[in-house]
């Protein structure tokens, strides 16, 4: 862990920190990993050099900046067309290889070139049997399917009818009741107006003309 220092900075703690910035700077690393570096090498934090360097230091070496940032672009151009002559004398060796590969089928060209053939129709032979055989295969499938689709439809048109059939039969039990019911219904009240009748008194006039009830 890195130490906390207190004390005030001095100019050989000054100089490192530049010296390790500009050096970040010019192999492309960034200020964070040399801060971090100048902390350990003198006991302070990354924050405190951070902070000294933008505060103070850096204000001192504005050109050193610039031509570290210039050198840092020159590298990376040398690293850049490093890899691209990299790239390309990789492509001719490459182009070399095929050529050379390409010059010994010739040669062997006309001595392979009936067995070619004869291995290429026996693979195709083989490829067109099977491709044969998955093609019978998919055209049995797709009969039972159609068979299975026509019992399907069958069966679903006889099971419409039957629920067309207890749909009809039901609208008639169903009329059949409430016509029963309203009979049913007729017939309580008949009864309850003719048992209140029967429960009233009646009476008949005698020749006197005075009424007389009957039993």
């Amino acid at each position: 862990m890195t130490a906390v220092r207190q004390d005030a900075w001095s100019p050989d703690d000054d100089l490192i920190l530049a010296e390790v910035t500009l050096r970040h700077i010019r192999e492309g690393s960034t200020q964070l990993a040399a801060f971090e570096e100048v902390g350990e090498r003198i006991g302070r934090t990354s924050a405190a050099c951070g902070f000294r360097w933008n505060s103070c230091v850096r204000k001192r070496y504005e050109d050193a900046i610039q031509i570290a940032k210039q050198q840092r672009q020159k590298r990376n151009y040398m690293k850049k067309q490093s890899f691209v002559a990299t790239s390309q004398v990789s492509s001719v060796n490459t182009i070399d290889v095929e050529e050379r590969s390409y010059k010994n089928d010739s040669i062997t060209e006309e001595s392979l070139s009936v067995d070619t053939v004869i291995r290429f129709l026996r693979q195709w032979k083989a490829t067109y049997q099977e491709l044969t055989r998955q093609i019978k295969s998919l055209e049995r499938e797709l009969r039972e399917r159609d068979e299975e689709l026509f019992t399907l439809r069958g069966l679903n048109e006889k099971l419409s009818h039957e629920v067309n059939s207890a749909q009809t039969d039901y609208r008639t039990v169903n009329d059949d009741y409430k016509t029963l019911i309203q009979i049913m219904d007729r017939a309580r009240r008949l009864t309850v107006l003719t048992e209140e009748d029967e429960s009233k008194p009646r009476f008949k006039m005698d020749a006197n003309g005075n009424l007389e009830r009957i039993e």
